[in-house]
């Protein structure tokens, strides 16, 4: 509680979707995770925190875990009529009590696309921990058709019925801030443009998943399972995801990933991908 403010905090309902929403829409301090998820559909997960003053509603803060021990700040937003760090604050004390009574979360994350939420998360003790870079291709330059997959390993459109054995990839390719969990999949296949496997004696062993924007395409998602890297198969993947989006007359892809994930440069940078210079802090906090 921050008594100078008089903030009241409390847990989200179900019934607080329109009160979120306006603060979302119409207040000027809004911090939204990039996710396949809109910030009002983790509504009815915890911990998802609002901070009231005489009624009414003047911040939120929403960090639900997913998967299991790893929660990214999904959402951030305050009142443009009171002190940012002062919301923050009250939010992120209620917060941090909330993780030390339940023992939910292992680690905190979070992706700041604004200099003054990167502040609130400095002067929080978060630290930062590596960067995400943006890539893009011009697809009318290049002359590839595909490269094949090696001749035991079948490429075709992904099901739904394949995702449980798609997290089971995701999984074991990522980090822990950096895994999806079932629903998450099945929200990003649901929301897809072009989602590919790759199987071996029937079983997956890679995928990709990618998206379309008014820009063009957008590569959210490549993984392999580690028992297989090596074998050309993420470069099949991303190179007949490209050959599918160049038949359609797409003519850019987007991709970003981990400025410490090496590998994936070298794919991405091999294939014809350049940067952009975009570049994105991810800070990270354990309770």
């Amino acid at each position: 509680m921050i008594t100078q403010l008089n903030l009241a905090i409390r847990p989200a309902l179900a019934s607080d979707r329109q009160r979120v929403a306006s603060l979302i829409h119409f207040e000027g301090h809004t911090h939204r995770h990039l996710d396949w998820r809109p910030p009002l559909d983790w509504l009815g997960y915890q911990p998802f925190l609002l901070a009231e003053q005489q009624g009414q509603l003047v911040g939120a803060l929403a960090c639900p875990p997913d998967p299991a021990d790893v929660a990214w700040v999904r959402l951030f937003a305050s009142s443009m009529h009171l002190p940012i760090q002062g919301v923050w604050e009250a939010l992120w004390a209620a917060l941090l009590q909330q993780i030390a009574a339940t023992h939910t979360i292992g680690r905190l994350a979070a992706l700041p696309l604004s200099h003054w939420f990167e502040d609130l998360l400095v002067k929080s003790q978060f630290s930062a921990t590596h960067a995400v870079v943006m890539l893009n291709i011009e697809l009318p330059r290049l002359t590839f058709i595909s490269q094949p997959a090696p001749e035991e390993v079948n490429l075709r459109l992904m099901s739904l019925d394949d995702l449980p054995s798609v997290q089971i990839v995701d999984e074991a390719a990522f980090q822990p801030i950096w895994r999806n969990s079932l629903p998450s999949l099945e929200i990003a296949f649901q929301q897809s443009d072009i989602a590919t496997v790759a199987e071996l004696d029937g079983e997956i062993i890679g995928y990709q998943i990618s998206t379309g924007n008014a820009g063009g395409g957008h590569l959210a998602r490549l993984a392999v399972h580690p028992t297989q890297q090596g074998r050309r198969i993420g470069k099949s993947l991303l190179l007949d995801m490209l050959s599918r989006y160049k038949r359609r007359g797409i003519t850019r892809v987007t991709v970003n990933t981990q400025q410490n994930n090496p590998s994936s440069l070298i794919l991405y940078q091999k294939a014809g991908f350049i940067l952009t210079g975009e570049e994105y802090p991810v800070y990270e906090f354990t309770p």
